[in-house]
């Protein structure tokens, strides 16, 4: 079947070609089944890409259902963030969006049937002590007190778990399989728990509610899903997966199909710890641009195609493994390298007076605002005597490898003119807060008449004709690797935020909007945050200029 495919195979793919070779599937239909409990991350994009892409290439379709079983974690925000998100990504599921609570009603159906088989059992012991009676790797575990009740029994207590006679963790629904299996999900798990909390969607109408194992592989068949791609982790669920589809649900079913999830290197994927991130107030909140979220990337000016490009590119496989945030990076600037205009800002300001140049006047420059578009065309850039430059361009007696500005050496300023340091100002402690200079008229865009060279290129704004910024530096949230790995508190980056607020930019950028981006000539690219106003705009730094790209590996 030719489905003009343009991404690199996998073994997902592998397998979707040979079901469809056989006849086994006419359509492929896929889905992508977020619980609403948090904000989408950037491991969620991965599964997010793979399965919309698989449905994209293959013709068939990609359902976005929301897993939403446990009320006291779910809220709508959480849903219209994700719904948000996706759409952000660059995929729609059209009219193919459901939800698990779509089916309560079905599933309880379902465990009644599971219930009159004798394959479900009500049960009485506590959590803990159907922990104690699971035993372990090494030990088979024992039966349940209440595992031989009668069916009658069982439809009676059932109905009223769902009457709401009974306390929480009083009563659960538990599949009657083998309590010596091999495989631990096998022995007897839970299908329903009493929770007496109303629901999102249906209110107080439920009191009981379906555990996630119960509820995915009967939603996966009821949405006549063909492939259910999830993650590693689910690959010993498989075997609950397909047994109770065996149980209640005729041919064909739906095939899961597991996958290593996304690892990234210093970036924590828990949605458990980024909730307490964001409840602790360690970080502003779910878009904090520090956030691995896909809602903190778009904030921090993250693009949908260089995010896209990144899980084309990492691929999929059966292995875990960490992959570097300098390759997610590297990506980012192979977008923002073609699509950002350049601008000029100054971050750490210094002003320099050239003084042989007329009070008063104002010229303009022309600037090329992106020269990997010819289509971007020209800026006009104001040049005045008095300018600023960056605090790091200056060096009072330079190392021998800092070719930018110092006493009595010439540079050139971009798109303008070479001048020369003739003298220092200091304040009364004797840090530095003015350089004096002249310029050469005849260099004018940056080269001189008689041929001479000069080493180093500076940025820089004209003083009275730039505007005021904020800008917001990032480093990595966490300062290890792996910051799964211990305490939350102990692998904080303290220094993951800088705000210099004494930043300077061109005049041309009075009508950013946020989520605008640019290349900040020689400093990095930076995105419009949400909180800019009129008085002064506000920059996320979204990658520095600096590609580490071909030191990446995956560990």
């Amino acid at each position: 079947m030719d489905t003009n495919i343009n991404t690199p195979s996998n073994f997902i793919r592998t397998i979707i070609d040979e079901d469809l070779a056989s006849g086994k599937h006419q359509a492929i239909v896929t889905r992508f089944p977020p619980e609403p409990n948090g904000y989408l991350h950037i491991g969620h994009a991965k599964s997010i890409c793979l399965n919309f892409g698989i449905a994209r290439d293959y013709k068939g379709t990609c359902h976005l259902r929301f897993d939403d079983t446990n009320p006291e974690k779910e809220e709508t925000e959480y849903i219209e963030s994700i719904m948000r998100d996706v759409h952000w990504l660059g995929f729609d599921w059209d009219q193919h969006l459901y939800y698990a609570s779509d089916y309560f009603e079905q599933l309880y159906n379902f465990a009644v049937e599971l219930i009159k088989q004798g394959k479900a059992y009500v049960c009485e012991l506590s959590a803990e002590e159907i922990r104690q009676y699971r035993g372990t790797l090494t030990e088979p575990g024992k039966d349940s007190p209440y595992r031989n009740r009668s069916v009658e029994e069982n439809l009676d207590l059932f109905e009223r778990m769902k009457q709401g006679e009974f306390e929480e963790g009083s009563h659960v629904l538990r599949a009657k399989i083998d309590m010596a299996a091999a495989n631990i999900v096998m022995r007897d798990p839970t299908l329903y728990r009493i929770r007496k909390v109303d629901h999102h969607r249906t209110g107080d109408a439920w009191c009981i509610y379906p555990m996630y194992d119960f509820t995915h592989c009967l939603s996966d068949a009821i949405e006549s899903i063909t492939h259910s791609i999830c993650t590693l982790e689910f690959e010993n669920n498989r075997a609950l997966y397909e047994w109770i589809l065996e149980q209640v649900f005729p041919e064909p079913h739906p095939r899961q199909i597991e996958f290593a999830r996304l690892n990234l290197s210093y970036t924590m994927m828990s949605k458990r710890k980024l909730l307490e991130l964001v409840n602790e107030g360690i970080v502003s909140g779910w878009d904090d641009p520090r956030m691995p979220t896909l809602s903190g990337l778009r904030r921090r000016g993250y693009t949908p195609a260089a995010i896209r490009d990144f899980c084309d590119r990492i691929g999929v496989s059966k292995a875990n493994s960490m992959v570097d945030y300098a390759f997610l990076e590297h990506c980012l600037r192979e977008d923002l390298n073609q699509t950002s205009p350049r601008t000029m800002g100054v971050l750490r300001p210094l002003k320099v007076v050239i003084e042989n140049y007329p009070e008063g006047q104002v010229e303009y420059l022309e600037g090329v605002n992106n020269p990997q578009d010819p289509d971007a065309g020209t800026r006009q850039i104001p040049f005045a005597r008095e300018i600023y430059i960056e605090e790091e361009d200056f060096m009072m007696d330079p190392p021998k490898k800092f070719f930018r500005l110092a006493p009595g050496r010439e540079v050139r300023l971009r798109f303008a003119y070479f001048i020369t340091c003739t003298d220092v100002i200091k304040d009364e402690e004797g840090n530095i807060v003015e350089i004096r200079a002249t310029y050469d008229p005849e260099t004018k865009g940056g080269s001189a008449p008689d041929g001479r060279k000069v080493k180093a290129t500076l940025h820089w704004v004209a003083a009275e004709h730039s505007l005021p910024a904020e800008v917001r530096i990032y480093d990595h949230l966490f300062k290890v690797e792996n910051p799964s790995v211990g305490e939350l508190e102990d692998n904080l980056n303290p220094n993951s935020l800088e705000i210099l607020t004494g930043a300077r930019v061109e005049l041309n950028l009075k009508n950013a909007k946020p989520e605008d981006k640019f290349q900040f000539e020689r400093q990095g690219y930076f995105c419009v945050d949400q909180d800019s106003t009129r008085e002064k705009l506000v920059f996320n730094q979204t990658v520095p200029l600096r590609d580490t790209w071909s030191k990446v590996k995956v560990k």
